[in-house]
């Protein structure tokens, strides 16, 4: 397919965002709670789709929740416990920068849970999303795929670039030298959990421009919204100066003007 000019790119993804946040209003208004999991090998891109999306949004409706690895009690809890914990009330948006399905993932290949948590797992998660889904919740879930050769040369510039190395962790090495081990993971994984009530959706991420796109006229398509009356909004008069003397300047420090 042809290339996605810059301008073109630009222009489709201004338009996309103001249809986000007609989207976030009308769920805000309805009281809805939509999840979005990105999950995807690193360097696929999820972290630059996640931005755009949430960039013109109202961050106390839609917000990205990112665990850390488990603490000890955590270790111990329900598996799917904290991820509970991050699901949305009503008015909300979630998207999961990585999940639950951590454990189909990292967990799995690098040997952080056993046979069985694995095995378990895989019979839970499909019936857990849908008590998610039974209970209202939209889900989608979305596996950011890149081609072997994209991921080196998306590696290669993160490590030549200072202000990105710190987006390469030491298990994101060890994850690269385990390509087939992850995919194995992920073809196991969507065996298990692509299932009709809570399909994947894979986005083809070589290109990041178009990756971008796509996904978030995919996501605009998969939650019916309606685009709310606009709010009438009136700038008030200044309260008026009954008196107020403003302290003197040099009492106070000012940031050096270096520009």
């Amino acid at each position: 397919m042809a290339e996605l000019k810059k301008k073109a790119y630009e222009s489709e993804l201004a338009r996309m965002q103001r249809e986000l946040v007609t989207l976030q209003d009308w769920v805000r208004h309805e009281k809805l709670r939509v999840v979005v999991v990105f999950e995807g090998r690193d360097a696929a891109g999820k972290g630059g789709v996640i931005k755009r999306i949430t960039q013109d949004l109202n961050p106390r409706v839609c917000r990205v929740v990112a665990l850390a690895a488990p603490t000890e009690r955590e270790r111990s809890q329900w598996y799917f416990q904290r991820y509970v914990d991050q699901l949305p009330a009503g008015g909300e948006m979630v998207l999961f920068d990585r999940s639950w399905y951590n454990r189909a993932g990292v967990e799995r290949v690098m040997g952080f849970c056993s046979e069985e948590e694995y095995q378990r797992f895989l019979r839970d998660c499909p019936e857990f999303e849908r008590m998610l889904i039974g209970s209202g919740i939209t889900l989608l879930k979305y596996w950011f795929s890149v081609s072997d050769d994209e991921q080196e040369r998306r590696f290669r510039s993160r490590i030549q670039d200072p202000t990105k190395r710190w987006k390469l962790s030491p298990m994101d090495l060890e994850a690269r030298s385990r390509w087939v081990d992850y995919s194995r993971a992920k073809d196991a994984m969507f065996a298990a959990t692509d299932v009709d009530d809570s399909p994947w959706w894979v986005v083809e991420a070589d290109d990041k421009r178009k990756a971008r796109l796509n996904c978030i006229a995919h996501l605009l398509s998969s939650v019916p919204y309606q685009q709310l009356p606009p709010v009438a909004l009136e700038l008030p008069p200044r309260q008026e100066d009954t008196g107020y003397v403003r302290p003197p300047m040099s009492r106070q420090r000012f940031v050096p003007d270096v520009y």
